[in-house]
């Protein structure tokens, strides 16, 4: 890659332009920042970049510029009225009591729980009981107290295994909101940590062997690719086995499934988001293919000596195969439940039944099925819901029910009768009925029919005035269904309109509509979802003038290329955590998701280049623009989404917009990807205002937005 650089300084006619811009509204000009143009050549093509210096993360420059963008942030969203109403609602709704399900560990039970008031959970145990759950009103014997080792909170706990015995517990120990966890054994008897410890990196697939004496793990180097080890307790690590994943590299996720007592290891292999591989170890012998090379998805679950295979294998849709572990060579393999018209999502055994989730238009239905596959009737539930189910005892199962205005709800389910009793009701309180949903569909490129959904209140009057927020993801085979949300709730109550929109790159109707949203297809996301705003806009809900889109990680790259490509459709965008800069996305081998290239293309390779260099966000931006208002957020410790790509959208959206409305970012030294954003409950109370504090003051929202 050549380089080309230019150094310009701001001149006073620029200043005078900026000023002049800032005239036209009512907000104080941004901070000023220094332009130093570098010029790429890629393919034959010069890409300049007025902010590379703003890549270096730990200069003092760029530290100075941060904290000058905070202050500019909260001068811009200031205190209000509306900011108030949504603090003290949204304390209400997301500070509550959270009691974690119990694990038992020799004679103890373990368990997190967070009390209303505190900052975090800490790791509890006690003797024990089949009696009772666990409750906030009872004292109980504290394990891990994250304050010990952060009084700021920020260094957070989880619980990962415990050894056998009962004896040991390992635990992870994340900074901030990193991808990265140091990994920690504690003796719970003598309440230390032994010696064995993994430092700080990429881990997955952490757990106790059969003895005790030592455990797996799969360290994920973004420069190597992932490996299977063994450590043994009291050795050096540099003694450790290698088990298994020579030969993949960083864009290649692997994992290990000790099964049927030993007797099989079943190694798994995610390509991005793409396909899978799977293979089979039968004892000491050589491990085999069960699928290897084939441009599908295979999830696989082992029960009653049998393999069953989730693909999409000549069937987008998904189906159920079953594979004979010593035969597994696919002439043998067989068909159980076949694709149908909705996505089959996921399946569970429950008292000699397969009980089959399914997807049909973006809401879940249960069916039921003997183990031979033939149709054994249904599971009635809610529309527009998402729904699981799990075993229980004596012939019962969990029915979990969700919804856009039904806070999650168990019930226990009669599976003989029918009959459910709630078994775990919200805490949240608020007038249900006040609010609809409506589920309006549009039309994008290629004829493609999707669905939004809508909440607002009943009897709202369909006048283009009502100030409203888009949100949506379109992308990593993920699919946007029912569910609540406290932050929703908190604008509907507040008199806004909500919208979710379903889009390409998900997986709402299969593995199609996965791949017609991704790689050289990834466009068609953005048109999905601005095809969205516009029937938001045709149905009466809004207009341009009172419009909001909001998306985190791939969803900020969906609302930055919208933003850019039609600046026009929009009065303010929420942009958290995102991919921006898709051009130099392969580059950031330090702070990114390299299995992500998969998904989204590598611009290192011609035709990938040509299709992101298209809609990258950051390279779309054009000077004198009017473009939104911008609310942008991201952190330090954001190891999966480089945060660099955000503070230089910012820059450059300040200086080229010509709408006189305010760019602003909002910047965690400790937020990141993982963890919740690696918040105390403070602190992701206070973040969650700020955002919707700026949206209602942009769109006019409470008596004091602008």
């Amino acid at each position: 890659m050549n380089k080309i650089y230019l150094f310009r300084s701001v001149t006073l006619l620029a200043l005078s332009a900026i000023l002049e811009a800032c005239s036209l509204g009512s907000y104080p000009p941004p901070p000023d920042t220094r332009i130093e143009t570098v010029t790429d050549v890629l393919h034959g093509v010069e890409i300049p970049d007025d902010y590379r210096w703003l890549e270096e993360q730990d200069a003092p420059e760029t530290r100075a510029w941060i904290e000058d963008q905070n202050g500019y942030a909260e001068d811009i969203i200031g205190e209000s009225e509306i900011r108030d109403v949504f603090r003290s609602r949204l304390s209400e709704l997301i500070d509550t009591d959270d009691i974690g399900s119990t694990r038992q560990a020799g004679d103890w039970e373990y368990f997190t729980m967070r009390r209303k008031g505190e900052e975090a959970a800490r790791i509890y145990r006690r003797v024990a009981s089949e009696d009772s759950e666990p409750t906030t009103e009872d004292t109980y014997e504290v394990v891990l107290d994250p304050v010990d080792l952060d009084p700021t909170y920020r260094t957070l706990f989880s619980i990962m295994d415990f050894s056998p015995d009962g004896t040991l517990m390992m635990y992870s120990i994340r900074q901030g909101g990193a991808d990265e966890i140091a990994v920690r054994i504690r003796s719970l008897q003598s309440g230390e940590d032994l010696p064995d410890r993994l430092a700080n990196a990429l881990y997955s697939g952490v757990e106790f062997d059969d003895s005790g004496t030592g455990f797996y793990y799969t360290y994920r180097s973004r420069e190597t690719g992932p490996r299977i080890r063994h450590h043994t307790l009291g050795q050096d690590f540099s003694e450790d086995e290698d088990i298994w994943g020579e030969g993949y590299g960083p864009t290649a996720f692997i994992g290990m499934d000790i099964v049927a007592e030993g007797q099989y290891r079943i190694f798994t292999v995610q390509h991005g988001w793409a396909r899978n591989d799977i293979f089979i170890q039968s004892g000491d012998g050589a491990v085999r293919p069960i699928v290897e090379g084939v441009s599908a998805h295979f999830q696989h679950r082992f029960h009653d000596g049998r393999i069953y295979l989730r693909t999409d294998f000549n069937a987008p849709n998904y189906r159920l195969l079953v594979v004979d572990p010593e035969m597994p060579d696919r002439e043998a393999w067989q068909q159980l439940l076949p694709e149908t018209d909705d996505l089959f999502e996921s399946y569970t055994f429950i008292a000699g039944k397969i009980y089959a989730t399914y997807l049909h238009e973006v809401a879940n239905r249960i069916r039921v099925f003997d183990l031979d596959g033939s149709p054994s009737g249904e599971i009635e539930v809610p529309d527009n819901s998402s729904i699981s189910i799990s075993a229980s005892e004596n012939g019962k199962a969990s029915l979990s029910v969700n919804g856009y205005l039904t806070p999650q709800t168990r019930y226990l389910l009669d599976l003989e009768t029918g009959e459910r009793e709630v078994s775990d009701a919200p805490e949240v309180i608020f007038d249900s009925s006040a609010y609809d949903v409506t589920k309006l569909w549009f039309t994008s490129t290629g004829g493609v029919r999707a669905p939004v959904y809508v909440m607002h209140k009943v009897g709202l009057d369909l006048d283009g005035s009502h100030p409203t927020i888009l949100n949506g993801y379109g992308g990593f085979n993920s699919n946007t269904k029912p569910g609540f949300s406290t932050t929703r709730l908190a604008w509907l109550e507040a008199g806004g309109v909500y919208a979710v929109a379903t889009l390409r790159g998900g997986s709402e109707f299969g593995e199609t509509w996965h791949q017609d949203g991704m790689l050289e297809n990834k466009q068609h996301v953005f048109d999905d979802f601005i095809a969205a705003a516009e029937k938001l806009i045709e149905a009466g809900f809004t207009d341009p003038d009172h419009l909001a889109i909001s998306g985190g990680s791939n969803g900020g790259l969906l609302v930055g290329s919208a933003m850019t490509q039609r600046p026009e459709l929009f009065r303010a965008v929420l942009c958290t955590y995102p991919d921006l800069d898709m051009v130099r996305f392969y580059q950031f081998t330090e702070t990114n998701n390299m299995p992500a290239l998969l998904e989204y293309g590598d611009a290192s390779i011609p035709n990938h280049f040509e299709a992101m260099r298209r809609y990258s966000p950051y390279q779309a931006i054009r000077d004198g623009v009017k473009y939104p208002a911008v609310m942008l957020t991201t952190g330090d410790l954001d190891t999966r989404v480089s945060p660099l790509q955000g503070r230089k959208m910012v820059a450059r959206l300040q200086a080229a917009t010509a709408s006189g409305l305010p760019v602003v970012l909002w910047y965690d030294s400790r937020g990141g990807h993982a963890g919740g954003r690696g918040r105390p409950i403070s602190l992701r109370i206070e973040d969650t205002v700020r955002e919707l504090a700026f949206l209602a003051q942009q769109l006019g929202l409470g008596e004091e937005a602008n």
